[in-house]
């Protein structure tokens, strides 16, 4: 559907990049040649990811950013901008996560969910596609999830979140196609990061559940690699992963309530 990406002096901008698939991507396509924009919350996180490249000035840029604070993020734009003068990849990563029951879980937890993994890659996806049209091509990209697909017990707030990606990226390709700006969405399932470490419960504590699908997950350098495969071929949609939660996407159009039925059991083993 697409041509496929050329990392060689492209300019790609990664959020969530001080950990996770976003430092793996940092490394990944840094061999392959490409200038950086190293974006996260936390600035030491970036600073450490930067010394490990050993870039040239030229090559990058850490602009530490909050997606959910929007008023800031023209200014990113203009920061990049000023740095590198245009912007070829937009590699939105950046998100939050939660275990809980939904009826254990406060609204203010939803709340948070959406404004960082839903409207945080909205405003920034808004801001940076003026700049695509102007130069005249582009490329957006989206970390959504398996969860995107199916609906999963203790992550009602993580699944609607990643829902409401999956629908606003690809409806946002259907517009963009004619600007020649692509846009991909990239459809992980379980991937070995430092995510379970970092994975909240309903009252803001650290999860004590069972972490270990993500601990036993596909490692985040494979993962990284299928991912920048499918930007160079060109594919709109990637799915990411080797567990059976890979299989669940094809089962919830098939078999819905194979599906349903396998995620309620679940629940009730905890």
């Amino acid at each position: 559907m697409y041509t496929g990406f050329k990392f060689e002096n492209a300019v790609v901008w990664i959020t969530g990049a001080s950990s996770g698939i976003g430092a793996e991507m940092a490394r990944q396509v840094a061999a392959k040649g490409a200038r950086i924009v190293l974006s996260a919350r936390s600035e030491e996180g970036l600073l450490a990811i930067a010394d490990e490249l050993e870039l040239a000035p030229d090559r990058y840029i850490v602009l530490p950013l909050d997606v959910s604070q929007y008023e800031n993020i023209g200014n990113k734009v203009d920061a990049v901008i000023d740095k590198f003068g245009r912007i070829d990849l937009l590699f939105n990563n950046a998100g939050i996560t939660q275990r809980s029951l939904c009826l254990d879980t406060p609204l203010k937890v939803y709340q948070q969910l959406m404004e960082v993994n839903v409207i945080g890659q909205i405003a920034l996806t808004k801001a940076v596609l003026p700049i695509m049209q102007a130069q005249g091509s582009g490329h957006v990209a989206v970390t959504a999830s398996v969860a995107g697909k199916v609906g999963a017990p203790l992550r009602t707030g993580y699944c609607a979140t990643k829902h409401a990606v999956m629908g606003f990226f690809d409806a946002l390709r259907s517009e963009v196609d004619q600007l020649n700006i692509q846009v991909t969405t990239v459809v992980p399932g379980f991937i070995k990061t430092d995510i379970a470490s970092r994975v909240a419960s309903a009252d803001g504590q650290a999860f004590t559940g069972d972490n270990s699908q993500i601990e036993n997950g596909m490692p985040v350098e494979d993962c990284v690699a299928v991912i920048i495969e499918g930007f160079e071929s060109g594919a709109p949609e990637i799915h990411v992963g080797a567990g059976p939660e890979m299989d669940f996407i094809g089962l919830r159009h098939t078999h819905p309530e194979q599906l349903f039925k396998a995620a309620a059991d679940m629940a009730r083993n905890g």
